[in-house]
């Protein structure tokens, strides 16, 4: 008998659930179990196809240089004046570029202002292109459109409040360390990067702590890397942890915190975690395209490079967003969210889910 998939552990607590995960998917499961009910709905219980999110057309309405690598876009909606959709700290966007390239950014912005939304690009040279095409010729005036704003990695706002940022990782903070001053909570952030010059927002979040005494920056070329236990202990007394950068900071707060601190932490990557103990399958389209998977790549972004509009948004295996119906073959599911009964009827999440060695995993898309 298959067993229900449990709630992720805490990363920032071994042993314990995550309680907001926890009451998520307790509820997720009671909603499923009243859809099912005889009368409730009718004809097959077959999961429904994704559906793409709204989008939204924006046209680049300013652009300014942060850092000698960063540059802030400010995308406002075709027609000024019109409010664009709410959104919260920690949200992003999925923007799809004049090329078609779909890349997903932060939102760094104001929540209260919602006649523009704020992304903030750090340049890179070897990176999928996305970076190198919105630096050099995405402009004011440069129409774009957009799914969401998403959010992933929302704010608790907790009374206590340490902020981790890592580079650009300062984009999705910055809103949250907003929030955390206009509540009055007790919250120190932390800026790291490899010199002044590269801190994007450095001077904004520096206006939210007039007194100097909650923020502190750390820049590699004179101070080394960080000592996260350093970092952490800057935390106030019982903080949460937000942090955010690339994946050695955040692999190394978290060691720090599994060591025995007992704080609680939200991290988010820049990226989706390296695929563990994975192996090479074939992935099957419903036109009869063949794709192959590599053991290190996850099953999403090999679909993203032939299906560059597919629905994706947390690729963290939570959010449900990047569903699809299997129609063939065995899936080893590693998500944290469907069911049993929804497995069985062939949901799978391919952010995180792949298929077993050599075979071959024919999906409805």
């Amino acid at each position: 008998m298959p067993t229900r998939p449990q709630p992720p552990t805490d990363l920032y607590r071994p042993g314990r659930p995550d309680p907001f995960l926890t009451q998520l998917t307790r509820l997720r499961r009671v909603l499923f179990f009243c859809l099912t009910l005889p009368g409730v709905r009718s004809g097959s219980r077959r999961p429904a196809p994704a559906r793409l999110p709204a989008e939204t057309a924006l046209t680049v309405r300013a652009r300014r240089e942060l850092a000698p690598d960063v540059v802030e876009f400010t995308l406002g909606a075709e027609q000024p004046g019109e409010p664009l959709p709410a959104w919260q700290p920690g949200s992003h966007l999925d923007v799809i570029l004049p090329s078609g390239r779909m890349r997903t950014y932060s939102l760094c912005g104001d929540p209260a202002d919602t006649s523009a939304y704020r992304i903030a690009v750090r340049r890179l040279p070897d990176g999928r292109g996305g970076s190198r095409e919105l630096h050099d010729a995405v402009r004011p005036g440069t129409r774009l459109t957009a799914r969401g704003p998403f959010c992933a990695f929302p704010f608790a706002a907790e009374p206590a409040v340490l902020f981790l940022a890592g580079g650009i990782g300062i984009t999705p903070l910055l809103p949250m360390v907003r929030e955390a001053a206009r509540r009055g909570l007790d919250w120190h952030l932390v800026q790291t990067g490899r010199d002044r010059t590269s801190l994007p927002y450095a001077a904004e979040a520096a206006a939210l702590d007039p007194t100097g005494a909650r923020i502190t920056t750390h820049c590699y070329d004179s101070e080394g890397y960080p000592d996260p236990a350093a970092l952490l202990a800057r935390a106030p007394r019982h903080a949460a942890v937000y942090c955010c950068g690339p994946a050695p900071l955040l692999d190394s707060v978290r060691r720090a915190l599994s060591a025995g601190a007992d704080q609680p932490l939200h991290a988010q990557r820049f990226a989706t975690e390296p695929v563990a103990a994975g192996a090479p399958f074939t992935l099957r389209l419903r036109d009869g395209t063949l794709l192959e998977v590599p053991a290190e790549q996850a099953t999403l972004d090999v679909l993203l490079d032939a299906r560059p509009a597919t629905p994706r948004s947390c690729r963290q295996g939570y959010c449900g967003t990047c569903r699809l119906q299997v129609l063939d073959g065995t899936p080893d599911h590693r998500d944290h969210v469907l069911t049993p009964e929804e497995r069985a009827a062939g949901a799978l999440l391919p952010c995180v889910s792949r298929a077993e060695r050599g075979s071959l995993l024919s999906v409805d898309i």
